[in-house]
C-alpha cells in the first residue's frame, strides 16, 4: 500500500516538520512493515511557475507537424517565448512553466536551445513531464482560470514534492490497504486525533434502489447498491485526484473509474461501477453454473468454476464477486448512469476465486483480508457524493441495503493480561487506553461480575459464565518470573475488561491478540529483555553430544551443512524413482502448503538435499559435499485427528496426552550427497571422483563416532543403484543405507554421475551406542600380521563373512580388514575370493607362532563350517 504524505496529513494532524521517514519510524514501531519511504518529485528543481499564454503563432513544419511559438507572462518584464507542440491551451490560459537552469523528474535538465528556428527558453508542460502520470489527454496541464497569480511557484501549488510510504501489509492488518487504516495507525502512533474520512451522512433510503437478490448470504453478507443519474462522461478528474491515484501506484483511466478506485484506496472499501444502461433485470449474487463463462475487464474469457461466487443479472454473469467485473457492464466515454456496488464477501470465497483464475486485483487483496463489513453504505455514499461533485450527477434517493453481517463477538480477558505476557509494567489505564485506540469497546469490572453500570455488570457476568475461566492462555508464570509479578500486574489483579472488537479488526478473536495489540501500543523496545534463568544441570544431554560429535566428525571430514525446508511432494518421489506402493510415499499432508508442488512434509532427508544439490550445480558447483541433520515425519496409522483444545484453561494432561498421541513419529535422520570429485586435481596429480565407497565410509564414521560397528549388506532399494547400495544395520535393525545413487535419478536430479547419497536414523543409530566407552589398556608387545584369502559364493556377504572371522579368531584378534576382491575365471563362475589382513595381539605377552596359527585357523574353520569357504592358496 502506498500512502502519499499529504493524502494522510488529511485525516491526521501530524506534527509540522515530520517527513515521511519519521512517520515511517513510528509506523514500524507500531508493528507495520513499511519498507520504502520514496521522496516524490525528489529530482525535481525549480525555476517552475505559473504563466499565462500572451500569444502564440503556429508554424507547420516539413515533417507534418505543427508547432507553437508562444509568448508568455511570469511576472517578469519582458514575456519569455517558447516552442510548444501541444494545441490543448489558448490565449489566456494558465500553464505551467518549467525555465532553463530546472531539471525536469527523471533527469531532464532544461535549457535554452534552438528549435524549429527559434530560441526556446524553457518549455510548457505536461503532466507527464512533471511526474504527475498520463492524464488521458496529452496534453499541456491547464489550470482554472484565477487558481493561482503569475510567476507562483508550480512546484508547491501542485504539490509535485511528496514522501510516499510504501507499506507491505501483512493478512491479519487488511485494515491498513487504505488512506483510513493507515491514518488510525498513525494518529495512535502520534497521539493525535484522527478524522475518519468514513464520517459521512448516508442521504439514502434503505429501499427502493436498483434490485439485488443474494442467494448464497455466506459468501455474501453485505450487498449495497446506490444510483447516480446524468453524469458527464467526459468530466475529466480533476489534478488532485489523478496525483493523489499516480503517487498510489494506479493509472488514471476516466472520471466513473477514478473516483471508485480513489474511495477504495480512501476508505480500503472496494467499489464496482456498472452502466445501468447496459444492466438487464435484477442483480443477483450466486455460485457459478456448470459450464458459465465471463469475458472480465482485462478482456480475458474464464471458464468458471462452481464455487466461483458471481454477480450476475438477466443476461448472466457480469462479474466475479470481489475479484474483477464483467466487460459486458463496464463503465464506458458514453456511460451517464452509475450503478455502485459496495458490498462484503467472505474472505475464503474470495481468494480461493482469485488463486483458481490466477486474477490478483487490488479488489480481491483487500476482500481477501477482509473488509471492514459496516463500510458499503458510507463508501457508496462516498463515490455518489464524487461523482454528483466531479462528474455533474444527480444521487438518486433510494438505496438498496441487504446486510445479514453478525456482530463482532465480545471476549473477557483478564486486565493484567498483556503485562503478564509481555512481562512489562503496563497499568490498567494504559491497558485500556491502547485498547481504546484500536477501536475497541472496553468496559471495565472485576471477577464477581462487578461493572462501573448495571449494562457492563451483566455483559461480565453473561462472558464470565461462558469462558469459565478468564485467563485464557495458561500460566503465565514465566512471563512473571521474568519481569516480576509484583510489578507487572500492580494494582489490576482480579479485575476483568469485557471487549468488543470494532468491525474493521476481524483478527481480534482471542485474549492473547488483544494482549498483542497492546504490547505494540505499549511499545515492543520497551518491553525489557529478560534472560531466562537456567536451570542447574550436568550440560548437554547425552544425545546432544553425540549429534554435536556427529557434525564435527562430518564437517571435519570436509562436508558441508546444509538448511532446508522440510516439504515434499510426488514429483520427488517420482524423480528418486520410488515405487507406488512405497512406504515413503504416505506422507503427512499440510492444509495449508506454502507451495502446491511440495504438499507434504518429508519422510526422508534425500529429496531436499537432491534439490539443494541439484542448485549448486547449476550454477556450476559440481564438486559438492554437504549434509543435513533433521526430522522426518512418518504418520501413524493408528492415530486420531487432534482435539482443539479451548482457550479459556489450560489444557488437562489427557488433551495434552491426546495433541501428543496425534502427533506423527519424527524421528532425527542424516542425509548426505556426495557429486563429482571427492579430492581435487592439484600438482599432487589427478582427483578422485567420488563413488558409492565414500558414502559407505561416511556411514561407518558416522557409526563410529558414537561408539557402534555397523554391519553392511548389499541390498537393491530406490533411489540406489542397484548392486552399489549398502544396507546400515547396528544391533540387528536397519537404520539407514548408503552408496551409488541410480543413474536415472542423477539425470532427473541433473547430478553428476555415479553420485552418492547416505541417509540413517540418527536417533535409531544413538539407541545402539553403548551408555559408556570402555578403554581398552595400550599393548607395548608386537603385532602379529596373518592375511587370509576366501572363496566363498557370489551371493555370501563380505560382512558376513568377516564376522565369522572374528568369532573364530577369538579375543587375540586386534583389527580386521577386507583389503581385496577377485571374480574370475579361476576361481569359477559364481564365486568370489575376499582377502582379509588379520592383526593378532596379546596385551601381556609376544605371542607364539603357534598361538597366532592356532587362531588364523579358527577363524578359518567358522567360515567353512558356515559357508562352506575354501582357502585359497598363493
Amino acid at each position: 500500500m502506498r500512502v502519499p504524505l499529504s493524502w494522510l496529513r488529511e485525516y491526521v494532524e501530524l506534527p509540522a516538520g515530520v517527513t515521511g521517514r519519521d512517520v515511517g519510524e513510528k509506523l514500524v514501531r507500531a508493528g507495520l512493515e513499511v519498507e520504502t519511504v520514496d521522496e516524490a518529485g525528489g529530482g525535481l528543481t525549480g525555476p517552475l511557475v505559473v504563466g499565462k499564454v500572451l500569444s502564440y503563432e503556429p508554424e507547420p513544419q516539413k515533417n507534418g507537424k505543427t508547432v507553437r511559438w508562444c509568448s508568455l507572462d511570469i511576472g517578469n518584464d519582458e514575456p519569455q517565448w517558447v516552442v510548444c507542440g501541444a494545441s490543448n491551451f489558448e490565449v489566456g490560459d494558465l500553464v505551467v512553466v518549467v525555465l532553463p537552469g530546472a531539471v525536469l523528474p527523471g533527469g531532464f535538465a532544461i535549457s535554452a536551445r534552438k528549435t524549429y528556428g527559434h530560441v526556446s527558453s524553457g518549455m510548457i508542460c505536461s503532466s507527464s513531464e512533471l511526474g504527475l502520470g498520463d492524464d488521458g489527454t496529452g496534453g499541456i496541464v491547464v489550470l482554472e482560470p484565477g487558481e493561482a497569480e503569475v510567476g507562483t511557484d508550480a512546484i508547491e501549488l501542485l504539490g509535485l514534492r511528496d514522501d510516499v510510504l510504501d507499506i507491505a501489509v501483512t493478512p491479519d492488518r487488511g485494515y491498513c490497504l487504505s488512506i483510513r487504516g493507515v491514518a488510525r495507525e498513525a494518529a495512535t502512533a502520534y497521539g493525535v486525533e484522527l478524522t475518519d474520512p468514513a464520517a459521512l451522512t448516508v442521504t439514502g433510503t434503505q429501499s427502493g434502489g436498483y434490485p439485488v437478490r443474494v442467494d448464497d448470504a455466506e459468501a455474501c453478507s453485505v450487498f449495497v447498491t446506490r444510483t447516480v443519474t446524468g453524469i458527464d462522461p467526459t468530466a475529466p478528474s480533476p489534478r488532485w485526484l489523478q496525483q493523489r491515484l499516480v503517487m498510489s501506484g494506479m493509472r488514471p483511466i476516466s472520471i466513473g473509474v477514478d473516483v471508485t478506485n480513489y474511495v477504495m484506496l480512501e476508505l480500503g472499501q472496494p467499489i464496482h461501477g456498472y452502466d445501468k444502461a447496459r444492466l438487464t433485470g435484477e442483480i443477483v449474487v450466486r455460485r457459478a453454473a456448470a459450464g458459465e463463462k465471463l469475458m472480465t475487464l482485462d478482456d480475458q474469457t474464464r471458464e468458471l468454476d462452481a464455487e466461483d461466487l458471481l454477480i450476475t443479472d438477466d443476461s448472466g454473469p457480469i462479474g466475479i464477486a470481489g475479484v474483477m467485473g464483467g466487460a459486458s457492464t463496464e463503465i464506458s466515454a458514453s456511460t451517464t448512469d452509475v450503478v455502485i456496488e459496495a458490498a462484503h464477501f467472505d474472505p475464503i470465497v474470495i481468494a480461493r476465486s482469485s488463486r483458481r483464475h490466477k486474477l490478483s486485483s487490488e479488489a480481491s487483496r483487500r476482500f481477501e483480508r477482509e473488509v471492514d463489513p459496516q463500510l458499503p453504505r458510507y463508501a457508496a455514499q462516498r463515490v455518489a457524493d464524487l461523482l454528483a461533485e466531479l462528474a455533474g450527477g444527480t444521487i438518486q434517493p433510494d438505496e438498496t441495503v441487504i446486510d445479514t453481517h453478525l456482530l463482532p463477538k465480545r471476549v473477557t480477558i483478564r486486565a493484567d493480561h498483556a503485562a503478564r505476557v509481555a512481562g512489562a509494567p503496563i497499568s490498567l489505564e494504559e491497558t485500556i487506553r491502547h485498547l481504546r485506540a484500536v477501536g475497541c469497546e472496553v468496559v471495565e469490572g472485576n471477577e464477581s461480575g462487578t461493572a462501573g453500570t448495571a449494562a457492563g455488570a451483566s455483559m461480565l457476568a453473561e462472558a464470565v459464565a461462558l469462558s469459565g475461566a478468564p485467563l485464557a492462555i495458561g500460566d503465565a508464570s514465566t512471563a512473571e518470573a521474568n519481569a516480576g509479578a509484583a510489578t507487572t500486574g500492580a494494582g489490576t489483579g482480579g479485575s476483568l475488561l469485557m471487549l468488543t472488537p470494532p468491525s474493521w479488526r476481524p483478527d481480534l478473536r482471542d485474549p492473547n491478540d488483544y494482549a498483542e495489540e497492546v504490547i505494540r501500543l505499549f511499545g515492543f523496545d520497551n518491553v525489557p529483555s529478560v534472560l531466562p534463568k537456567a536451570p542447574g544441570g550436568k550440560g548437554l544431554t547425552a544425545s546432544q553430544q553425540r549429534r554435536r560429535r556427529i557434525a564435527t566428525a562430518l564437517v571435519g571430514a570436509g562436508l558441508t551443512e546444509v538448511v532446508s525446508y522440510p516439504f515434499t511432494g510426488d514429483a520427488d518421489f517420482d524423480a528418486m524413482g520410488l515405487p507406488a506402493d512405497d512406504v515413503r510415499r504416505t506422507t503427512v499432508k499440510l492444509a495449508n502448503p506454502i507451495s502446491d508442488e511440495e504438499p507434504s512434509m518429508q519422510t526422508m532427508l534425500l529429496p531436499t538435499l537432491l534439490r539443494t544439490a541439484e542448485r549448486n550445480v547449476g550454477r556450476g558447483a559440481t564438486d559438492l559435499a554437504i549434509f543435513q541433520t533433521g526430522l522426518v515425519f512418518l504418520p501413524r496409522p493408528e492415530s486420531k485427528p487432534a482435539p482443539l483444545p479451548s482457550v479459556a484453561q489450560r489444557p488437562s494432561d489427557a488433551e495434552i496426552q491426546a495433541l501428543y498421541d496425534a502427533l506423527p513419529s519424527q524421528p532425527l535422520h542424516l542425509g548426505v550427497v556426495l557429486t563429482g570429485l571427492r579430492t581435487p586435481t592439484g600438482w599432487w596429480g589427478k582427483g578422485r571422483p567420488a563413488s558409492w565407497a565414500d558414502a559407505v565410509q561416511v556411514a561407518r564414521s558416522v557409526a563410529a563416532v558414537v561408539g557402534v560397528e555397523p554391519v553392511l549388506r548389499n541390498v537393491e532399494l530406490a533411489p540406489w543403484h542397484p548392486g552399489r547400495c549398502a544396507e546400515v544395520s547396528v544391533g540387528g535393525k536397519v537404520i539407514g543405507h548408503a552408496g551409488e545413487l541410480h543413474p536415472k535419478v542423477c539425470q532427473a536430479f541433473g547430478l553428476p554421475a555415479r553420485s552418492g547419497a547416505v541417509e540413517l536414523d540418527l536417533d535409531a543409530l544413538m539407541a545402539a551406542a553403548p551408555a559408556s566407552v570402555t578403554a581398552h589398556p595400550f599393548s607395548s608387545y608386537p603385532v602379529a600380521k596373518e592375511d587370509v584369502a576366501l572363496i566363498v559364493g557370489a551371493e555370501v556377504a563380505a560382512a558376513d563373512v568377516e564376522a565369522a572371522l572374528v568369532e573364530g579368531a577369538g579375543e587375540l584378534l586386534e583389527s580386521i580388514r577386507l583389503f581385496d576382491l577377485y571374480t574370475g575365471e579361476q576361481i569359477g563362475e559364481g564365486k568370489k575370493s575376499l582377502a582379509f589382513a588379520l592383526r593378532f595381539r596379546a596385551h601381556d605377552r609376544t605371542l607364539t607362532e603357534t598361538e597366532v596359527s592356532a587362531a588364523r585357523q579358527a577363524a578359518v574353520q567358522v567360515t567353512v563350517d558356515r559357508f562352506g569357504a575354501v582357502q585359497r592358496v598363493g
